[in-house]
């Protein structure tokens, strides 16, 4: 066993299912601070167990899709409350310390949804430093009304009395919204504020390197056997590959299944890339079955995980292809997700670190299924055709702008929605293509491109001017949450 002071300080975060839980994790690790995560019935003994990993310096609440109310609500060992470290909840967490110190909870006379704005009462402990009133990401259906005259109210809104408070005796805090969104504007500085000066915790944690731990990871789990990976496209599922390349050697296989919903030279080029890291690639034949591979290896990761109800009270958000999509009756002795536990941003450095062309690492994030998610309706040859041309526009506007390099993922969707139009001087009547661009660190939360109108207006009038069947243009303006970065 490690020496103590050879330990890491960390934080644990229970999980009640919040679409957010890894994301609070990820946020603590970007201090510097270990985090694990453990699910919300764990006992009080099993937490002071992990005192061989880590010192535990504090615990996290997470949200959850769930009510404190229900018939058989979430709860936790409330021995866990007494081990002596500060406890902050989160919008579940934050009710459920409230309900089992007797506070008041029920459903709130309005949903908070979204971005809000709160009136700092009390600017301590994990408010240190803030504004008399601060911008953040609410979600949540029931409130807190009152708490016992232990605790101190810290914040409201308008239709939230109790938004935030402390129990200092016990050293407990809550806060009815989510700090660990990007949308919250002073996210980082209410979890620092609890993580390193409520908590103490040091900044004395540096990641391993990881692309050898997964690599060994890969090893342990295919051992002396074969794999076969599908490329997509997409730079997850390209280092996937990489990563099995080192791991396996001649024992990996990547497979592109250019199954004719792949963009314009998608196949071509992820064929070239790979040719050049000294991957065996095919477009699927026989020959490929013939490998007879033990296992398939996947680029899922962690967003995919989370929104396909990966965690164990998530609701489902989303089903990703290659989460959910699976058949039950695989011939292969396991799958194998290296990738599983990093962000998009995260698998994009270890792209840079395997040594990857600038193509695989900037590639713009792409579905198995291919453009096929990206039809809403009945996907058509027609619809295909008229899609991967608008894509195309789309994508050769942006990388040859000076904004190239600053969305995270851009692309068109064509909907399933006509409408009328002139072209010619004459009706037209056709269908209508979405514009989808959007800014984020992780993929867990984004905001829509504000993209110069003029460049905007550029993409509209090419993709309309060039392809007769389309008729209107429009802009998706939505951040991720509330809708996902896909369509569909």
């Amino acid at each position: 066993m490690p020496q103590a002071e050879a330990l890491p300080d960390g934080i644990i975060v229970l999980d009640f299912g919040g679409q957010y839980c890894h994301l609070i994790a990820r946020r603590i690790r970007e201090m510097n601070v270990y985090s694990e995560i453990f699910p919300s019935d764990v006992s009080a003994e099993e937490v002071k167990a992990l005192s061989s990993i880590m010192n535990i310096k504090g615990i996290i609440l997470s949200g959850s899709p769930a009510s404190v109310n229900e018939e058989n609500p979430l709860l936790i060992d409330e021995s866990i409350l007494e081990l002596g470290v500060p406890v902050l909840g989160l919008c579940y967490g934050h009710q459920l310390i409230a309900k089992i110190f007797g506070g008041e909870v029920r459903k709130g006379e309005a949903r908070e949804y979204g971005l809000r704005g709160v009136a700092i009462d009390e600017p301590e402990d994990v408010l240190e430093g803030l504004d008399a009133e601060e911008t953040v990401w609410m979600s949540h259906g029931d409130t807190v009304y009152s708490l016992p005259s232990c605790f101190k109210v810290l914040a409201h809104t308008e239709s939230a009395p109790v938004a935030a408070f402390s129990y200092q005796e016990k050293r407990l805090y809550g806060l009815q919204w989510h700090p660990e969104v990007t949308h919250t504007v002073h996210g980082d500085r209410m979890l620092s504020n609890f993580i390193l000066k409520l908590c103490k915790a040091k900044q004395n944690w540096v990641p391993a390197d990881r692309i050898e731990e997964a690599i060994r990871n890969i090893q342990k789990q295919i051992g002396d056997g074969r794999a076969i990976i599908a490329l997509s496209g997409g730079v997850d599922s390209s280092v996937a590959g990489a990563l099995a390349g080192k791991a396996l050697g001649d024992r990996i296989m990547a497979v592109h299944v250019d199954h004719g919903f792949m963009r314009v030279n998608e196949s071509s080029q992820v064929k070239a890339a790979f040719k050049k890291i000294g991957v065996k690639i095919r477009v699927f034949e026989e020959k490929a079955r013939s490998f007879k591979a033990d296992f398939l290896i996947q680029g899922t990761i962690y967003p995919d995980r989370i929104e396909s109800g990966g965690t164990q009270h998530a609701d489902i958000i989303k089903t990703h292809h290659n989460v959910g999509g699976l058949p039950l009756n695989m011939e292969f002795k396991g799958i194998v997700e290296p990738l599983k536990d990093f962000y998009k941003d995260e698998v994009r450095i270890l792209a840079s670190k395997l040594g990857l062309p600038r193509e695989i690492i900037r590639r713009q994030p792409f579905p198995g299924p291919g453009l096929a998610v990206r039809i809403v309706g009945e996907v058509t040859d027609d619809k295909l055709t008229l899609l991967r041309k608008a894509d195309a526009i789309l994508c050769e506007e942006i990388e040859s702008s000076e904004i190239a390099d600053k969305p995270w993922q851009y692309f068109a969707v064509l909907t399933d929605t006509k409408s009328t139009g002139v072209k010619g001087d004459e009706r037209a009547y056709g269908y209508t293509i979405a514009i989808r661009i959007v800014d984020s660190f992780d993929a867990m939360t984004a905001n829509f491109t504000k993209i110069p109108w003029d460049l905007l207006e550029k993409i509209s009038v090419k993709i309309t001017n060039t392809i007769p069947s389309i008729t209107r243009v429009v802009y998706d303006i939505t951040n991720k949450p509330p809708a996902t970065i896909e369509w569909e």
